[in-house]
């Protein structure tokens, strides 16, 4: 519930923060209204009172009660936030529609995967806010170990990151999910150190659970994930919202490569001096094992 010292949320955003709060006390019909809203507020922004009640099994007075909880002024307050965020979404599209037309017509997938692509980039990027960017990088640069979970299909960009920061920073760790390992890896989480995960619909158990626990043992949590209500959110302290969306059945990674790219290169501008420096030893070691084939002459 929203309290004298807690602002009543101005946007969607700051709604789905409120509801993702562990200060937010819902009751069970009042925490399936949030799911409700936070996995579609396209739909809830058109829905009348008796149809979101209906749709989430709760009567109307709880839905006014839940909306009234959270300092809204009733109903019509919650689905305005709701339609604000659809109206902002619409514009968004709007900027980068002809990205995701240039194969529309044709039907050739080629260029309806590099418009779709480009789109999800886009996307991504431009709702990053800045003081969520400025606080992930800054404990991925500076926290006293990085723990880097991502399972399945979200392995890749996972290993990237986990890639990448090794290359800038020393104790750094990718968690996998070898035969008994797990816990041997969150064992060494400590209350201080920076837990990134990487996740999409459906969610790996594994990587929910291990989220839950680095937050409860103290770890500053960073999730990468592609959805308001994915269970990644309310576990980490900074989330990016990325876009998964593709022309075929395979969901699209794309995107989180791109941000984990970005947030290396945010992790190197930081640590300055001390990147350059790692990265130097980084090529001295591979040259003196010869790790890399040698370059071929230009004829």
């Amino acid at each position: 519930m929203a309290t004298a010292s807690q602002r009543p949320p101005q946007t969607y955003d700051a709604l789905v923060a409120t509801l993702h709060n562990p200060a937010t006390a819902l009751t069970r019909s009042q925490r399936l209204l949030a799911e409700r809203v936070m996995a579609d507020p396209e739909g809830v922004a058109f829905m009348t009172i008796s149809e979101l009640a209906s749709a989430v099994g709760v009567n109307e007075a709880t839905v006014v009660r839940f909306a009234t909880s959270l300092g809204l002024e009733g109903y019509p307050g919650l689905t305005r936030l709701c339609r604000e965020h659809l109206r902002e979404q619409v514009h968004l599209l709007r900027r980068y529609d002809n990205l995701e037309q240039l194969g529309a017509g044709g039907g050739n997938l080629l260029q309806q995967t590099a418009a779709q692509e480009g789109a999800n980039i886009a996307r991504t990027f431009a709702r990053i806010n800045p003081e969520t960017w400025d606080a992930a990088v800054k404990a991925l640069a500076e926290a006293p170990r990085v723990h880097v979970m991502g399972l399945r299909k979200c392995h890749a960009p996972a290993y990237l990151l986990g890639y990448l920061l090794r290359m800038l920073r020393e104790d750094v760790e990718t968690v996998t999910l070898g035969t008994g390992t797990l816990t041997d890896d969150l064992r060494r989480v400590r209350e201080g150190d920076c837990f990134v995960t990487i996740a999409i619909r459906r969610y790996s158990t594994e990587t929910v659970r291990a989220a839950a626990w680095a937050r409860a043992r103290g770890a500053r949590c960073v999730a990468l994930t592609d959805n308001p209500s994915s269970p990644l959110a309310s576990s980490a302290e900074q989330v990016f919202f990325v876009d998964a969306s593709s022309p075929s059945v395979l969901r699209s990674l794309t995107a989180f490569t791109a941000l984990v790219q970005a947030l290396a290169a945010g992790v190197a501008q930081l640590r300055g001096h001390q990147a350059r420096s790692t990265l130097l030893q980084e090529e001295e070691l591979l040259k003196e094992f010869g790790a890399y084939a040698p370059d071929t002459p230009l004829p």
